[in-house]
């Protein structure tokens, strides 16, 4: 392994265990690069053009939005999107509404 990324990874260490806690099939979707690119496009857009929230509330509300439009949007979610959205909702069940 280069020295570089394993310095990376052991300076990050308590980013990445939480990451280590989802199921795989959520690790998975998180892995997608399309997805994550896409989102990284659409999410940063959408906080720009509103430019500034009153409270950190407001801007989660905002990125929830943008999240569940962009699933909306759809046509062809990833193979193990319903798997993960599944083991989401196992683990986030306050907070995560299962639909269809």
């Amino acid at each position: 392994m280069c020295p570089a990324i394993a310095q990376s990874w052991q300076r990050n260490w308590d980013q990445v265990i939480p990451f280590l806690a989802f199921a795989p099939k959520v690790r998975e979707i998180f892995y997608t690069t399309n997805v994550i690119a896409r989102l990284n496009g659409t999410i940063p857009a959408a906080v720009r053009v509103r430019g500034h929230f009153p409270r950190d509330e407001a801007a989660m509300k905002l990125i929830w939005l943008v999240l569940r439009n962009i699933e909306k949007r759809w046509k062809n979610p990833p193979i193990a999107w319903q798997a993960a959205k599944a083991q989401l909702a196992l683990q986030f069940e306050e907070r995560f509404l299962l639909t269809d």
